[in-house]
């Protein structure tokens, strides 16, 4: 049975049956970032990207997407910021490559229902994977084969789309300046429709 989301702020009612982290979601929110599940090390700790390697924290504030330095043991602020923090899956793993089709299945309609409730401006997938499979998962369309990092041209209802790289430090693929860059762009593209 998939978990009902309320359309209020959410500390992780949708998961009770799962150890995992709270969401914070609430409606209004300019940005949702969505990673792809969290790691028993996140959950662990009890915070979003916990790991010391993960590059999330630093690149966000170094792109201004909040005004001051902010670390997973106070990850709840986000929502000061007008930003909030989900997962496409709520099962925690220890490598995202733990995850199976049927984990997909379940969580990324669960993720569709959050978007449809509280509308925030801009989804914002971090990860490749993460997009990818929600869009075969949570839409039921055929995932493009590499999605590129920026707007996505498809919205999940009223809301933009914006896919930036993963930001673990196992993806070596992308660099640090290569992520403040882009969480860059994804400022500019708050900024821009919040004028609109």
């Amino acid at each position: 049975m998939v978990p009902q989301t309320p359309c209020r702020r959410s500390t992780g009612e949708c998961a009770k049956s799962v150890t995992t982290l709270p969401d914070y979601l609430e409606p209004g929110l300019d940005i949702v970032l969505v990673g792809i599940n969290p790691s028993a090390f996140s959950v662990q700790a009890g915070h979003y990207y916990a790991r010391p390697g993960n590059r999330f924290w630093n690149a966000a504030y170094q792109a201004g997407l909040f005004d001051e330095p902010l670390a997973p043991e106070n990850d709840a602020r986000i929502l000061e910021f007008g930003i909030g923090l989900t997962d496409v899956v709520k099962r925690p793993t220890r490598t995202a490559n733990d995850l199976r089709a049927a984990d997909y299945r379940r969580w990324a309609p669960v993720l569709k229902e959050k978007i449809r409730c509280f509308r925030p401006r801009i989804v914002c997938f971090q990860g490749i994977d993460s997009y990818r499979n929600y869009l075969r998962h949570g839409e039921s369309l055929p995932a493009p084969p590499r999605p590129r990092p920026g707007r996505q041209a498809r919205g999940i209802e009223s809301s933009v789309v914006f896919l930036v790289p993963s930001p673990s430090g196992l993806n070596t693929r992308y660099s640090s300046e290569d992520l403040v860059r882009c969480y860059r762009q994804l400022g500019a593209l708050r900024d821009e429709l919040k004028g609109a």
